[in-house]
């Protein structure tokens, strides 16, 4: 048997499943999108429930919701009829899940669910199932075939509910105005969420950790520099004191395999000119993305009159898990 050839055959199955759905998203998808939102402005919440592999998505669902801002809660069907539907409340929204819509244990939980005033918003395979039926709103997520070669387990259907689910949320946060000031505050043990709460001034190298040399200087002076602060980049600076450029390990390899006296040039004649900078007020956030974007790895901290006053290493930014 071909491994790599049946797995590559199981992804394709699956993306070919939800490229399907997404050419089938109609008008019914903005109206889930508008009842969510409409009960978290009034204080309401997302009451996911689902059985079996229905269930596990909407675990994950529920997750996605509450880490973008949405309240979100998971109602255990066989535990609701228990004392479980204790958490719904009047103005929420549920959201249940079922490939087949036919699923007993779910279907036997609407009536109930609807004793509150609440919203139903299904994730169903079928359009004319019960549970279909029975919600407020339908959301299809049919697939031709599941990705097991008997057709059986759960596999392109369950993937076409969890992208839904993603949709849904992703769909919401946009239209609520989520932002990355948002999601930092959810995800502050997070390196994104790091990234976003920290300013570059938090992060960065000050004073004596700073390697640099004056404009006059020659390329041994900078190379002694990077050493003594264990840097990988010495700051340049004008005859004034602003930055006129950075010499870097890169810099002095390349100029090396031209001319291996290359330790007695001007280091003014090797330097990059214009470097990368940010101000101390930036957030870190910015200098990961300056790291990863212009493939660099060090970014220079300027002040509002252009003189250097810190600098940020990428090894500073992977050693403080912001990358």
């Amino acid at each position: 048997m071909d491994f790599e050839a049946k797995a590559r055959a199981v992804i394709e199955m699956e993306a070919d499943s939800l490229r399907e759905m997404s050419s089938r998203i109609g008008p019914e998808f903005g109206e889930a999108v508008r009842l969510i939102r409409y009960s978290l402005e009034n204080r309401g919440k997302v009451v996911v429930v689902g059985v079996g592999k229905s269930g596990n998505v909407g675990h994950k669902i529920a997750a996605t919701l509450n880490s973008t801002g949405a309240t979100a809660v998971v109602l255990n069907s066989q535990n609701a009829l228990h004392g479980d539907l204790g958490l719904l409340s009047d103005g929420d929204v549920i959201l249940a899940l079922s490939y087949s819509g036919e699923t007993q244990e779910l279907l036997g939980l609407i009536p109930f669910m609807r004793s509150f005033d609440v919203k139903v918003i299904a994730l169903c395979g079928k359009h004319d199932s019960s549970l279909s039926k029975a919600a407020d709103v339908a959301l299809d997520t049919w697939v031709e075939r599941e990705a097991c070669p008997m057709n059986l387990a759960p596999t392109s259907s369950s993937t076409a509910m969890l992208v839904m689910g993603d949709a849904l949320a992703m769909v919401l946060l946009e239209s609520r105005g989520f932002s990355e000031d948002d999601f930092a505050r959810y995800h502050p043990g997070g390196s994104l969420g790091r990234a976003l709460l920290l300013k570059v001034g938090d992060v960065m190298r000050r004073n004596e950790a700073i390697p640099m040399v004056e404009i006059t200087a020659k390329v041994i002076d900078a190379v002694a520099e990077m050493n003594r602060s264990r840097a990988g980049a010495c700051l340049i600076l004008s005859t004034d004191g602003k930055l006129a450029g950075i010499f870097t390990h890169g810099d002095f390899a390349r100029g090396y395999e031209k001319n291996p006296a290359i330790g007695e040039l001007p280091v003014a004649d090797l330097m990059t000119r214009n470097p990368i900078s940010l101000t101390e007020d930036s957030l870190a956030v910015e200098a990961v993305k300056k790291v990863g974007e212009k493939r660099i790895d060090d970014i220079v901290v300027i002040n509002a009159e252009g003189k250097p006053v810190g600098l940020i290493d990428a090894q500073d930014l992977a050693r403080l898990k912001l990358v």
